[in-house]
């Protein structure tokens, strides 16, 4: 067992090393050890000083208060809990230990000095309370008034909004009445006003999970969801916000403040969530609820049942939903807006619950958790089939269409049930037009797979080409081409896979962009046509003929930036396809002839979908605004932006990118900032996608313009994660570019990219034997080593860094020749330490440094030479070195010669590292004949 006492010291080195964590680590192993009053109390005040530094100021004060119960009149013990309790806002409480710290010390100046300093601070913060108090006061007494000028009630519910987002402005509104005076505010029906009193209830509870519990009961968790199913779009949605933020206090989420002791409190919150999740639940299948709110409800289950990490084993709140709820959201899925007892919805309701319906089926673990799920399904539809209640049925079937827009492998086997497909083939037979309606979708969404799609073909397409020739009804015909498109595209882009006629899939997509264009039928018909075009711009020939029609791409633009997120996947879908930003295997030659002779098939390339065909067609979208629909896209703030579509997006962003020319009017048109969340939300390969995309656009653009204001901090994460081995050398490449752009323009960015961790990935780039990397790499770190921070990691003991640098200076590659000198000159100029150091770490350092003395290239030349002038100006020592070397006849013959404009900075630091010299009595002037 370790001594104690040695663990102490050892803790006051790290301590005195500044490693307060290594520090901390040695006095907690100390006090589990420890049996002794009067040393625990000593390692107690230890570690609250490494807490302060650590600025954690919470768990300082606690161990000073460990040490003050053990001796309480610790001198040390009391002034660090006082410097805690200071940070912490409890003024009050830090002026008593300062006071009893003056009273042991009374001649101690740092204490009398602290003391004046908190006795000032509590009265201003006496001062602000008393006006806040008045000002709160005042601004209920003007909102309340009904009549209070309107230029004035405006002013005051701005003021109250700003006041609840500030920690003492929220707690003054808090316990001043002022929940029950918000609540009079929300109860005068003036929208205004409302707004007003949901978005300071809001401020009010972030990051405050005490408050944010009392606010909910408070309120209480019905006349909340009553307030969010209002049909009015700002209130609804304020109101989300507000049921979001408490929610996120309750889950742990958020900006969580520290609130010292208080923290000691605990609040069982699951009894409060399971209360939200079953009101919003009930929300789903109320018919008082609009379609706003019913949406609002969506979202947040969407926002916050399934679990953010699969690693977290706990998924009681998917259960609770699937056990409490899957029916509620069946009922919403298989809703017929066209049937007159339809739930109010929204154009985005019912995919909106089909993708919870996929989220929670995603979050199961085990198969009989999926059973349960499947079984639930089963028999709800069950109940809804009866052949002698069409209406019933027709529910039933709309259901099973919308479990396949989410979970689809559930949704086939839904189909699979006894007559669900007879069923659907029944209905498209139906002379009612709205069982035509909803048999044709439930085709559509069933036939997404290959496998599935070939029963259908046999069966389906006679149906639908049958439906299409005979119906007048512009909707049902419409469907009924998407469901041919969806079938004819079946090979997906094998062009040797084509399901239909040749010419077929050109007609099917000039009638579809035909539609698209026609403003005369309404948008939820029209976005069926995009749909159809997703599926048939597999086809080369069809992607051509789209981009060069210009009325139809607005046409789509145009639908894609409206209140209807549901068209989103389509319009991604089919700028993937136009781009050709999809995935494709490449195909092995010696693979293709194995195949060819033992007849199987070979999938074949379309001649139009060769690169220079894509390049036109890239063009062609640039020209059109493709940027500005799709940055419009990225800003919708519903649960239909899924991952798979956000990935979609970055696909299409970075097949955007690929022309360094392009990118100026990519970012000119909002491309920067839409990239930003897509590369730090969503599937893998999006994040991947949209990161390389961003890389592209740092490694060439100004920063500040790209990325204006605090913007460009949140691209260096993105950047940062490209420089992993298991991304490809393009990525790794033009990501060091990005960051060596970055890393030239402020002190800011480069502790940025220190913090995000990418100092040791940059040098492993340093290694590489790729020159490109090596060269970029090197030429990042040259800027790098201008921070301080950077600097010391080089100055510290038992690292290469240093030896490194020195030897890519005698690299043949002239750039990183050029970028390692110049990361030399300016870390020999920064830091005195490194020049002895650099004498020290490798026994090639004169060669080099002569090397670059008489480097061809000027550049590297005048690198050499200030290297060499911070050597001369470093130390004696270190000068004497130098003129006892080749280096001196080298400096004597460039400063000997004559002044040349062109060379001029090399012959005067020449000169200058010669007169040091001189100075040193190292050598003496040369006598002029």
């Amino acid at each position: 067992m370790e001594d104690p006492i040695q663990l102490k010291e050892e803790g006051n080195k790290y301590f005195q090393a500044s490693d307060y964590e290594k520090a901390a680590q040695s006095y907690t192993q100390a006090i589990k050890l420890s049996k002794d009053k009067a040393l625990q109390a000593v390692l107690y005040r230890n570690r609250a000083a490494c807490f302060l530094k650590k600025e954690e100021y919470a768990k300082a004060a606690s161990d000073a208060s460990r040490a003050i119960d053990i001796n309480s009149s610790d001198i040390k013990a009391l002034y660090r809990r006082s410097q805690a309790l200071e940070k912490l806002g409890k003024l009050d409480q830090a002026f008593k230990d300062a006071q009893k710290c003056a009273t042991i010390e009374p001649r101690n100046k740092n204490f009398q000095e602290t003391l004046r300093r908190l006795g000032a601070d509590i009265q201003e913060k006496l001062r602000i309370q008393f006006s806040t108090d008045l000002r709160v006061q005042k601004m209920f007494e003007i909102l309340l008034d009904e009549n209070s000028e309107k230029e004035k009630r405006e002013k005051a519910a701005n003021n109250l909004i700003v006041l609840g987002r500030e920690e003492a402005g929220a707690e003054r509104i808090f316990q001043n009445n002022g929940v029950s005076l918000l609540l009079q505010l929300i109860e005068t029906k003036n929208a205004e006003l409302i707004l007003a009193a949901v978005r300071t209830l809001s401020g009010m509870c972030t990051g405050h999970k005490a408050r944010a519990t009392a606010i909910l009961h408070y309120l209480g968790i019905d006349s909340i969801c009553m307030w969010m199913s209002v049909d009015n779009e700002e209130i609804s949605l304020a109101v989300c916000n507000l049921l979001q933020t408490i929610t996120d206090c309750l889950l742990g989420q958020g900006k969580e403040e520290q609130h010292g002791k208080e923290e000691a409190l605990v609040l069982d919150t699951k009894k409060d969530l399971r209360m939200i999740t079953t009101r919003l639940l009930d929300m789903l299948v109320s018919k008082k609820v609009s379609g706003q709110g019913r949406d609002r409800a969506l979202n947040l289950l969407n926002k916050n049942i399934p679990r953010k990490d699969l690693k977290d084993h706990d998924n009681s709140r998917t259960i609770f939903v699937i056990d409490n709820g899957l029916k509620k959201i069946l009922k919403v899925v298989g809703q017929i807006p066209e049937m007159p007892d339809c739930l109010p919805l929204t154009e985005n309701t019912q995919l909106t619950a089909s993708i919870l319906l996929n989220k929670l089926y995603d979050d199961l673990r085990c198969d009989p958790e999926r059973d349960n799920y499947r079984v639930i399904c089963e028999e709800y539809i069950k109940s809804k089939i009866d052949p002698q209640n069409m209406d019933k049925t027709l529910h039933a079937i709309q259901m099973v269409s919308g479990v396949l827009q989410g979970p689809f492998d559930l949704g086939n086997k839904l189909l699979g049930m006894k007559g669900v497909m007879e069923m659907m083939v029944a209905l498209c037979g139906s002379e009612r037009e709205i069982d035509q309606l909803v048999a044709v979708e439930a085709l559509i969404h069933a036939s997404t797979k290959l496998s599935r799609a070939t029963f259908i073909i046999s069966n389906g397409v006679t149906l639908l080409k049958e439906i299409y020739k005979k119906t007048k009804n512009e909707k049902i015909k419409i469907r009924a081409l998407v469901g041919l498109c969806k079938l004819g595209s079946a090979g997906g882009t094998d062009y040797g896979l084509r399901q239909f006629a040749e010419g077929s899939t050109e007609k099917l997509a000039k009638q579809c962009r035909k539609w698209l264009c026609n403003t005369t039928i309404d948008a939820r018909t029209r976005k069926w046509a995009v749909e159809g075009l997703a599926y048939l711009t597999l086809d080369a020939d069809v992607k051509d003929d789209f981009v060069e029609d210009e009325q139809a791409l607005q046409a789509m633009f145009e639908l894609a930036k409206m209140s209807d997120k549901t068209i989103l996947y389509s319009v991604a879908s089919a700028l993937v396809n136009c781009t050709n930003s999809y995935d494709t295997k490449e195909l092995v030659p010696e693979l293709v002839q194995l195949a060819k002779f033992s007849k199987q098939h070979v999938p074949e390339e379309h001649p139009k979908d060769k690169k220079d065909f894509v390049v036109k067609r890239v063009k062609r979208l640039l020209k059109a605004g493709v940027v500005s629909a799709l940055a419009c896209m990225v800003k919708a703030d519903s649960a239909i932006l899924t991952d798979q579509s956000k990935e979609l997006i970055a696909r299409v962003f970075l097949a955007l990118c690929e022309d360094p020319k392009d990118r100026g009017t990519i970012v000119a048109q909002g491309g920067g900032k839409a990239l930003i969340p897509l590369a730090l939300e969503g599937t893998d390969v999006g994040k991947i996608k949209a990161s390389h995309a961003l890389a592209k656009i740092a490694a060439i653009s100004n920063p500040d313009i790209a990325f204006p204001g605090e913007r460009v901090y949140e691209v260096v994460r993105p950047l940062v994660s490209l420089l992993n081995t298991e991304r490809d050398g393009l990525q790794n490449y033009e990501a060091l570019l990005g960051l060596t752009n970055f890393s030239g323009r402020s002190d800011k960015l480069r502790m940025k990219i220190v913090k995000e961790k990418a100092l040791p990935d940059i040098e492993n780039y340093m290694f590489e034997n790729h020159d490109q990397l090596r060269q970029a790499a090197t030429e990042c770190m040259c800027n790098l080593v201008v921070n301080k921070e950077v600097q010391e990691r080089f100055v510290a003991d038992g690292n290469d860094r240093l030896k490194l640098v020195v030897l890519l200076c005698g690299e043949d590659d002239e750039k990183v020749q050029r970028a390692a000198a110049g990361a030399l000159a300016m870390l020999t100029a920064a830091q005195k330490k490194l020049c002895s150091k650099m004498t020290e770490v490798t026994t090639q350092w004169l060669e080099i440094l002569q090397r670059l003395c008489l480097h061809d290239n000027m550049e590297v030349q005048h690198r050499g030479l200030v290297i060499t002038f911070n050597l001369v100006s470093a130390d004696k020592e270190l000068a004497k070195k130098v003129v006892e070397t080749e280096l001196l006849e080298i400096l004597t013959f460039i400063g000997k010669q004559e002044d040349d404009p062109k060379k001029q900075h090399i012959i005067n630091v020449a000169r200058d590292c010669l007169t040091k010299c001189m100075d040193y009595g190292l050598i003496k002037p040369l006598s002029r004949a």
